[in-house]
């Protein structure tokens, strides 16, 4: 009997909270739960699109990951080697291996220092190659990248932000690694240079074998570039499928809502338009039982008390009561359906009740 190979990367009930310090000593009162039992994993050579609303955790996670942030609790383990058990000293060596590109190219990239000397620095610090060899891996990523080898000698100001965010991923690549953490890579870019730099990262994933963890709010471009999509809510994982399942068909109510805001020129894709009532809770005070019920059309009693449990239909996972009692009644796409028309008649009514005048 074969067994699965092992995930480049596996994530098991990730947490990192943020202490909230008032007082004369700073003493904590309570936590920011900006992360709060996230679990996946990631094969070697695939990409998770990990996707939520601005606060939602999803910088968060993959900055613990690389633990640029100490996470709090959980496990996380890298070609076999637990990383949160690890020293820095430990560590060091890994780092190379997992790489990210931020989000702010403009931000990213130190003023003061040439092209060169912002790729080398990686390889001064993992005392890789001599000076030739150096030079020879810098000039090979910026050429990946589409970047001119004269780039070296010129300053991150002299550049646009497109080749700003070149020359980031190029200062990723020239560490050869095997998991890169895109933090919304693409957002800060105007429109016409987003498709450029997402073609790029498709070309690098195919010709070099990466492994990426691409962290966006945009989810056309999510569907584009992942093979697994993972939806976070206030520090939770609510749903994650292939690609072509949640797309097709999304169960929870929360992705319902999200993937209604994505416009589309396809009249066949095209989903009636969910507006979610209230505000996002608090982190910090996260409400009890499932945390979307606040604000969720469908919410019921059960969603108030008990944290929904995990659902899965093949490789398509829901926390969410409703999507499991109508799964339990037939299939992903009848369920996604089911959900969708009941969205869809509780905003109706919403907007009714709104405009009838009083009485």
């Amino acid at each position: 009997m074969t067994h699965p190979p092992e995930p480049l990367l596996a994530v098991t009930g990730l947490e990192t909270h943020f202490p909230i310090r008032r007082g004369l000593l700073r003493r904590p009162v309570g936590a920011v739960r900006a992360v709060d039992g996230v679990s996946f994993a990631i094969p070697r050579g695939k990409t998770l699109g990990l996707v939520g609303e601005s606060g939602c955790g999803k910088t968060t996670v993959g900055r613990s990951l690389l633990r640029l942030v100490e996470p709090t609790a959980g496990g996380v383990r890298f070609a076999g080697h637990d990383v949160r058990g690890l020293s820095q000293a430990a560590l060091r060596p890994l780092r190379r291996r997992m790489q990210i590109v931020f989000q702010d190219p403009y931000g990213s990239l130190n003023p003061r220092m040439t092209v060169r000397a912002i790729l080398e620095e990686g390889l001064v610090v993992h005392r890789l190659g001599d000076g030739p060899e150096r030079l020879r891996r810098m000039t090979a990523a910026l050429e990946r990248t589409g970047m001119p080898a004269a780039a070296l000698a010129r300053y991150p100001h002299e550049f646009s932000g497109g080749q700003r965010q070149r020359i980031a991923i190029a200062r990723a690549l020239v560490l050869e690694p095997e998991l890169v953490v895109l933090d919304e890579p693409i957002s800060a870019l105007d429109v016409s240079i987003q498709a450029q730099v997402v073609n790029l990262l498709v070309e690098l994933r195919r010709d070099l074998g990466l492994t990426y963890l691409f962290i966006s709010h945009d989810l056309s471009v999510v569907e584009y570039i992942s093979d697994d999509v993972a939806v976070m809510y206030l520090g939770r994982l609510v749903e994650h499928a292939p690609a072509a399942d949640l797309y097709a068909a999304p169960l929870h109510p929360y992705t319902q809502a999200l993937f209604s805001a994505v416009p589309s020129v396809d009249p066949a894709r095209r989903r009636g338009r969910i507006v979610l009532p209230g505000d996002v809770p608090s982190p910090a005070n996260p409400p009890a039982g499932c945390r979307f019920h606040p604000r969720c059309p469908l919410a019921e009693a059960v969603c108030r008390e008990v944290d929904p449990p995990a659902t899965r239909v093949g490789a398509h996972l829901v926390h969410c009561h409703v999507a499991a009692r109508e799964l339990a009644a037939g299939d992903a796409a009848t369920a996604s359906a089911r959900i969708a028309a009941a969205l869809t008649a509780a905003a109706a009514a919403q907007s009714g009740s709104q405009a009838t005048p009083p009485g």
